[in-house]
């Protein structure tokens, strides 16, 4: 049998990495810059929605009020993120489900206010989405109970607002899988430590990883940079040789920015501080958000009147079909079905 000439064989398309396809490299990271005039716009915005919100009920009285700024924003937020890893220990969540929530947290905050939402309820909002989207559930009523001052309507009221501020896009590539994925090639290098030393730079660098949550890196750097700048911090010549082994040296100099950002910021923000913080909260925060208010009752008088607008659209909608023919349509009432459909 004759073979077929041979033909060279045609340049392979260039593989792209899994993490390049996600929502998260494709979405949710931003440059420091980025970050800071999201939330210096959010925040500004907010404050001139409440300061009109406050001039319509009283004229002048938001004269005095002194509204929180962006930074102020951050480090409420920063105070719950702490309180997500207390939460976790007491439920004995997994390490997935923790950061998870966190993330879960700061992207919401790319996206609403303080100001709107407090972070005590959204805190708990994403931890309990956190628990379902990583396959880890626990029932409402076991999750709250075990919260003091906290009642299913607490969570489930926030549970859609959530996952629409994170535009349903709850799959998270996290730096402590990545680090995970080192360690196993670390064992496998020439004159690796002993496997005990081995533990205790994981041990080390998994903590600087809890530690870098507390910060934006995740928003900007992508897991397996922050991940070998975490084992970096934990032991620089072990991680200097795993890029070697990956012809990644390019890479170090990005890890040492990440280092510095890590040990600059990740400290969870002063109790005294953050009380100040919230104590002004409740007096700036947006009137159409708090119960009873005003302001509330009026947006929810106005809702209430387009919904039952929109109730009266649509029934007459409806009345005009029937009254105009078949309510299925002329297509569907002219088809003619065989025996056989």
């Amino acid at each position: 049998m004759q073979s077929s000439p041979t033909t060279p064989n045609a340049a392979s398309p260039q593989k792209i990495p899994l993490f390049q396809n996600s929502t998260q490299y494709k979405n949710w990271r931003f440059s420091r810059e980025q970050l800071r005039a999201t939330r210096t716009a959010l925040n500004e915005g907010a404050i001139a929605a409440i300061r009109n919100t406050f001039e319509a009920d009283s004229p002048g009285s938001s004269s005095d009020i002194q509204f929180l700024d962006a930074d102020e924003e951050r480090l409420l937020m920063m105070l719950y993120i702490s309180k997500i890893s207390q939460l976790c220990g007491h439920f004995r969540f997994p390490e997935e489900i923790e950061a998870t929530g966190i993330t879960y947290l700061k992207r919401f905050y790319l996206k609403n206010t303080v100001m709107d939402w407090h972070p005590k309820n959204v805190m708990l909002t994403a931890l309990f989405l956190a628990a379902k989207t990583t396959n880890h559930p626990i029932s409402l009523e076991s999750y709250t109970s075990n919260i003091p001052r906290t009642s299913p309507s607490d969570v489930l009221d926030l549970e859609f607002l959530v996952a629409q501020s994170l535009a349903f896009e709850f799959a998270v590539w996290h730096a402590h899988r990545a680090l995970w994925g080192m360690w196993l090639d670390i064992q496998e290098l020439p004159q690796a430590p002993p496997h005990q030393e081995l533990q205790r730079i994981y041990d080390s660098a998994l903590q600087y990883i809890r530690t870098s949550r507390l910060t934006d890196a995740e928003l900007i750097y992508p897991p397996s940079q922050i991940a070998l700048a975490c084992l970096s911090l934990a032991h620089p010549e072990i991680a200097a040789s795993w890029a070697r082994s990956k012809n990644a040296d390019a890479v170090l100099e990005t890890v040492e920015i990440i280092k510095q950002a890590i040990t600059r910021d990740g400290n969870i923000p002063s109790v005294d501080v953050v009380r100040e913080i919230d104590r002004r909260l409740k007096i700036c925060k947006n009137p159409e958000k708090v119960v009873g208010s005003n302001a509330y009752l009026a947006k929810k008088s106005k809702e209430e009147k387009e919904a039952e607008l929109k109730r009266i659209r649509k029934a007459e909608s409806i009345k005009k079909a029937v009254a105009e023919g078949d309510p299925f349509g002329e297509e569907l009432a002219a088809r003619t079905l065989d025996d056989d459909d």
